[in-house]
């Protein structure tokens, strides 16, 4: 059955509503970063840009790199605009636009994050790289999908348990990112752990303006949550909503951040911009070795 005109939006020139792109438009990897600006900083290493876009926060750039065609693609902020992307980027290649039906071969994408992000620890230094093994979302977004087949509920039972979570606030959710992109891009110089994802900058992180917050004590009960060896290495606004999507798409997704600043020891990078290239460039050619 075809979905109709108001589910699935499509522009005056066929393209995807929100982010005005055509099915030729991208690549079968996709890099995502949340500042627009971004973009070309990491287009700037390509070999030749083919395609370049942009509609609100979300700017599009497809290009070749070392002979890999890849799209880098800013999202903005929060899950509520990677509901927006992901959602769009699957229409691109997993739905005839024409037609409007579902295609009966399904495509898979690789989809992988480069952010910046503070660390929670000591020994994880800033200028070092940190990987989510798991997205932990404390946001809600995934909650209006069936998503329970693609959730870890034991670490959420047990995060709900270490914080005392007020279930007022919706249960969380924890998703695996991709094994397979973790073999690709994994080295001795990335960290792994949970990030977990907040729905806000402010209250939702524990940061405290005119506004009390519900629970002032849960950044430090999440600096000390522990299972199986997996720990909460940083916090962000993203991660959770890419794995849960993607995963329930039967996307690859991984996240990446570079640590400029580290909490537990006060630090902070005295080059940022620096660390953030070396994670560019590292992902980068990752992508490209196969």
């Amino acid at each position: 059955m075809a979905i109709q005109q108001s589910e699935l939006i499509l522009n005056p020139d066929g393209s995807v509503y929100h982010l005005n792109l055509k099915p030729e438009n991208i690549a079968h990897d996709i890099i995502f970063v949340g500042d627009q600006d971004r973009v070309s900083k990491i287009t700037k290493h390509f070999d030749s840009v083919e395609f370049s876009t942009q509609k609100r926060e979300f700017k599009t750039e497809t290009g070749i790199y070392k002979g890999k065609r890849i799209t880098v693609m800013s999202t903005g902020i929060g899950p509520d605009n990677i509901d927006i992307v992901v959602n769009e980027l699957d229409a691109l290649v997993n739905i005839d636009l024409e037609t409007r039906i579902p295609k009966e071969n399904l495509t898979s994408l690789n989809i992988i994050r480069i952010g910046t992000s503070g660390s929670l620890h000591a020994d994880i230094p800033v200028d070092s790289f940190v990987m989510s093994k798991f997205g932990l979302g404390l946001d809600n977004m995934l909650r209006s999908y069936l998503a329970d087949s693609i959730s870890n509920i034991e670490i959420e039972d047990a995060f709900i348990a270490h914080t005392n979570w007020d279930l007022r606030k919706g249960r969380p959710i924890v998703v695996a990112g991709s094994s397979i992109l973790e073999k690709k891009i994994e080295s001795d110089r990335i960290h792994k752990g949970i990030t977990a994802t907040a729905g806000g900058f402010y209250g939702p992180q524990g940061r405290i303006l005119r506004l009390n917050i519900q629970d002032n004590e849960l950044n430090s009960k999440m600096d000390n949550f522990l299972f199986e060896g997996n720990r909460i290495t940083n916090l962000e606004m993203e991660t959770s909503a890419i794995y849960g999507l993607s995963a329930l798409l039967g996307h690859q997704a991984l996240s990446l951040n570079a640590i400029i600043a580290n909490r537990a020891n006060g630090t902070f990078s005295s080059d940022p911009y620096k660390a953030v290239d070396e994670l560019i460039e590292y992902t980068l050619n990752k992508l490209a070795e196969n």
